[in-house]
């Protein structure tokens, strides 16, 4: 019953929340309306049909409203970082709003349905840990293709370099000739430099993003090209040439490492599978392996030998080029 009252009440302050924050919004849109028809935008406020505000922006508007609690959080700033490097349109405190919004639900739903206090604990750190590896190997999959855009990207400024560009003129190219994630990195890139920044400090800062070993090596290429001068494109080229190599070599390397990947997931999953089937199917034969002292024991050294056995697999087969 109490857990039932908690998420009673949980869904109650959302719903508040929403509604105030649905009310602040209203009250901007009717200032924003005065004031273009003061400043002879419209003729009339009132003419101006109201403007509906997607569900969409209502939940942001709530993350925002939420994302105050964090504000003076130190740790709220690496994640601000996190977010651009996974190109997630959130600040750190939204996405801190975002997983204390999800485990309260998620977790209240939990302790309902199963009627234990401790599936909803469980439950809301699952879903925490979910959302934050979601961030993590989306930042890992976004520099991948950054990685694998880079050859490509160093040849279009090669070639527009010696067609009488300038390097800015290339780089405002990339942004809107190039797919994502690499033209949206370079949109950043001239968007600090139109606010003023140096182009030294806009590629260190776009560098420390992206996080690549080889977009590294460009920069540095183009901030020593820019202090003692230099064909800028012959350099490029031969950088391009050198990450088409590795690119190459690393996609060689995944080919003949295929196998033992896939060898390694299913010596972590076999066990697990047995042990779901066998404890859906027979759960008498299985009592022992959860209740006994002996079959707990085996069972923790199995998880630790399972954890041990995934990451001697994971260092063999990941070969660094």
């Amino acid at each position: 019953m109490i857990f039932l009252v908690s998420l009673v009440s949980t869904l109650f302050i959302l719903l508040i929340l929403i509604l105030l924050l649905e009310y602040r919004s209203r009250s901007r849109l009717a200032l924003a309306r005065r004031m273009r028809y003061y400043a002879g935008g419209m003729d009339n406020p009132q003419d101006k049909p109201k403007e509906r505000i997607s569900l969409k922006e209502r939940f942001l508007n709530l993350l925002r409203g939420g994302s105050r609690l964090f504000h003076n959080i130190r740790h709220a700033r690496g994640l601000d970082f996190k977010m651009q490097q996974a190109g997630i349109p959130l600040l750190g405190t939204e996405f801190m709003a975002l997983l204390l919004l999800s485990a309260v639900v998620i977790g209240s739903i939990a302790a309902v349905l199963v009627k234990k206090w401790y599936a909803g604990i469980l439950a809301a750190i699952i879903i925490m840990a979910v959302e934050y590896i979601y961030v993590l190997v989306r930042i890992e999959r976004r520099a991948t293709s950054f990685t694998n855009q880079l050859g490509d990207c160093l040849m279009m400024v090669a070639n527009a370099l010696r067609a009488g560009f300038s390097f800015l003129q290339a780089m405002e190219m990339i942004s809107k000739e190039m797919e994502p994630p690499i033209s949206d990195e370079f949109k950043h890139v001239m968007r600090d430099i139109g606010l003023g920044a140096t182009v030294e400090r806009a590629l260190d800062d776009m560098d420390k993003r992206v996080g690549s070993p080889d977009f590294s090596l460009v920069v540095t290429a183009v901030l020593i090209q820019q202090q003692v001068g230099g064909d800028l494109a012959r350099i490029l080229d031969t950088i391009s040439e050198t990450i088409q190599d590795r690119i190459r070599m690393r996609r060689e390397v995944k080919t003949l490492t295929a196998q033992g990947r896939l060898s390694g997931w299913i010596l972590i999953l076999t066990p697990i599978a047995l042990a779901l089937f066998m404890t859906s199917s027979n759960p008498d034969y299985m009592d022992p392996l959860f209740k006994h002292p002996v079959g707990q024991m085996i069972l923790v050294a199995a998880i630790i030998m399972e954890i041990i056995g995934a990451f001697v697999i994971n260092r063999i087969v990941d070969i660094e080029v």
